[in-house]
């Protein structure tokens, strides 16, 4: 039996990492519960934290947005007359561009594709920017990007650095006069990652290792980035500077603001009123766990839905079975509906269809 005028259900589901974006994430869903419910309304909010997987989280709980080369444009609101420009460093200077397995390049690897990105959102006329700063495969501390967008870094003889951290090993003088103003907006940068640019805490320490930095490269990094620290007037201590690589330091530079992705995310598609007018919402991520509850995305969906009375359904390709779930009014573990997690990540798709058509029975029971 439907119920077309039921309130609607909002699928509001994180990427399962490595397995599937969350927005082909919340596609299966959906498809399963229409099988069984089809009249029932169902609003798609796929969400993101700024990394991978953020460009289309915007393209598909935002009506209009358009995909542009490497960017995509949000419709004009009264705030952004002339729309606003998302640009995703996982897409253009992301570590997944490497190849699979990637080809790691830590002295190498730059940002300057973001840059190129961002420099073709502005040069459209975009009234602001919306940056998410995850999966990035540099510690260049954002001096390729900076580069795209018109600065200038040279070594002591004036000559112009090599790309990524190996050039910032030789900078000696920065020129920013050329730099692209930031749009009437303003830009907003995507990232949940707290960390400063330096020391044990900072870029090359804690995220050297997952770009391809050997135990001894890290102290040579951290040398690298307080040096062109040294030449920029932001705090290398500043949350956030050593997110990206450090891209959080140059973009601090150019005059960004850094802010938390999830919840940025959640206001910039609207999900709070999406959620007000809805009897269910639909979350969940490739494994829930204790981290869950550490400020993922997961969590800030059901604090959201609390606030507003609305159940929670959580979809997760494992659910860890020391981990609480009060709060949540079903769940559903693809491991155990596919018998494996090999069998889960090979077909997720699959399995997210028959979790969101086993919700619909069950919850209309």
């Amino acid at each position: 039996m439907t119920h077309s005028a039921a309130p609607p259900v909002v699928i509001a589901i994180d990427s399962f990492k490595g397995s599937i974006r969350a927005a082909d994430a919340a596609h299966a869903i959906a498809e399963g519960w229409r099988s069984v419910e089809p009249g029932r309304e169902i609003i798609l909010c796929p969400m993101a934290d700024g990394g991978e997987g953020t460009l289309e989280a915007f393209a598909a709980a935002i009506p209009g947005a358009q995909q542009m080369s490497s960017w995509l444009l949000l419709p004009a609101t009264h705030d952004a007359p002339n729309g606003t420009g998302v640009v995703e460093l996982a897409s253009t200077s992301g570590i997944e561009l490497l190849g699979t397995p990637p080809k790691l390049r830590p002295w190498d690897a730059d940002t300057r594709g973001f840059g190129e990105a961002i420099a073709a959102a502005l040069t459209h006329g975009v009234s602001r920017l919306i940056l998410g700063i995850g999966s990035s495969a540099s510690t260049d501390g954002g001096a390729g990007m900076l580069t795209a967008l018109g600065a200038h870094f040279t070594d002591a003889a004036g000559r112009p650095i090599a790309p990524g951290a190996r050039g910032l090993a030789t900078v000696a003088h920065v020129h920013l006069q050329n730099l692209a103003p930031l749009p009437p907006g303003g830009v907003t940068v995507l990232t949940d990652v707290t960390s400063p640019l330096l020391g044990e805490r900072g870029a090359a320490a804690v995220f050297g290792p997952q770009k391809g930095a050997t135990p001894g490269d890290i102290p040579l990094l951290d040398t690298a980035l307080a040096r062109y620290a040294d030449l920029l007037e932001v705090d290398p201590d500043s949350p956030g500077a050593g997110a990206a690589g450090g891209t959080g330091f140059g973009l601090l530079a150019w005059g960004a603001h850094l802010v938390p992705g999830a919840p940025a995310v959640a206001q910039l598609i609207d999900l709070p009123a999406r959620l007000a007018a809805a009897s269910l919402v639909i979350t969940g991520e490739g494994s829930f766990d204790a981290s869950s509850a550490a400020g993922k995305t997961v969590a800030y969906v059901q604090d959201l839905a609390t606030t507003h009375g609305v159940p929670v359904a959580l979809v997760a390709g494992h659910v860890a079975a020391d981990v609480p779930r009060s709060g949540l009014l079903d769940w559903v573990s693809l491991t155990d509906l596919a018998g494996s997690s090999a069998r889960a990540l090979a077909e997720p798709a699959r399995w997210l269809r028959n979790a969101g058509s086993l919700l619909a029975r069950r919850l209309n029971g």
